[in-house]
């Protein structure tokens, strides 16, 4: 049996792909997809930027401005305190935002370690690996975080340490069953033949060939996380008042409800949800172009 390696990617003859196309094609999935894209990037910018962009301290009380409504002063209106809603909207923005980022980052970055190193040594160090991400999977995250809240207060900090752990064998399971159909390919093989090491095969060759499809589920955990720890935030384990956050904020609005003031609650909710579609749209789209292109 012949054994030939793929080419790469700079060898003669091979066209070389160009940055700018290959994002035209991907904004090229369609109109809902772009607008996905569009508000995400939007919302980045918004939150890199608040301390510019907000028109208040998003922290500066105002008992006398209290509940007021839509002006040409204050946009989306105040809260019970007489804070500017749009300035929280805008600094909530950078924890709704940091946290899930940090949550997605360690769960993908431990999950793909621990997925490549089961596919690839298999045997019992696959099946010990395995079995830890299912009792991993036996706790529900919100449980974890509630628990180490409960010993290292609440905050930031334990909720997002908690939902890391939660997410890990997500991606590691993905990176597995990913990690072991590729593994199968005449290639490695033939790297293999060649003298390849395990380790160079899988960072240079057997990862590259995974990341797109991690990327796409990374999307879409983005939004979940996002979720989860606005709804800590909720329910007062997460982010603390005064610190704006999306989630700490439907909390506070929500006897603003019962005077008739809608925005205080139903504003950061609404970014929540337009965040977390948007991540799922971008997540779904970038899944459906690798199977296009798989196919």
């Amino acid at each position: 049996m012949t054994l030939i390696a793929p080419p790469a990617a700079d060898a003669p003859g091979m066209p070389r792909r160009r940055p700018g196309l290959r994002l035209l094609r991907v904004l090229g999935q369609g109109p809902l997809f772009t607008a996905a894209v569009v508000l995400l990037a939007a919302l980045v910018l918004v939150a890199a930027l608040a301390p510019v962009l907000s028109p208040y301290d998003p922290e500066a009380l105002d008992l006398a401005s209290s509940l007021v409504g839509t002006t040409g002063d204050h946009l989306l209106g105040t809260d019970q305190s007489g804070r500017d809603i749009l300035s929280r909207l805008m600094h909530g923005a950078r924890t709704g935002l940091l946290g899930p980022l940090v949550v997605v980052g360690v769960s993908t970055v431990l999950g793909t370690v621990i997925g490549m190193v089961a596919a690839w040594r298999g045997g019992w160090v696959d099946a010990v690996l395995s079995r830890s991400m299912d009792l991993v999977f036996a706790v529900p995250g919100l449980l974890l975080a509630i628990m180490l809240v409960s010993v290292a207060g609440p905050g930031m900090t334990a909720p997002v340490v908690a939902m890391a752990v939660a997410y890990t064998p997500y991606a590691g399971r993905l990176v597995r069953g990913l990690a072991r159909q590729e593994k199968a390919r005449p290639y490695i093989e033939s790297y293999r033949v060649q003298g390849w090491s395990g380790r160079a095969i899988c960072l240079r060759h057997l990862l590259p060939n995974i990341a797109p499809t991690i990327f796409a589920q990374s999307a879409m955990n983005f939004g979940y996380a996002l979720m989860d720890l606005a709804a800590l935030s909720f329910l007062g384990f997460g982010v603390q008042p005064p610190t704006a956050d999306w989630g700490a904020m439907i909390n506070e609005g929500q006897s603003a409800i019962q005077q008739g003031a809608m925005l205080p609650a139903l504003a950061p909710s609404v970014c929540i949800v337009l965040a977390v579609v948007a991540f799922g749209i971008v997540g779904e789209g970038l899944a459906d172009r690798i199977a296009k292109r798989e196919r």
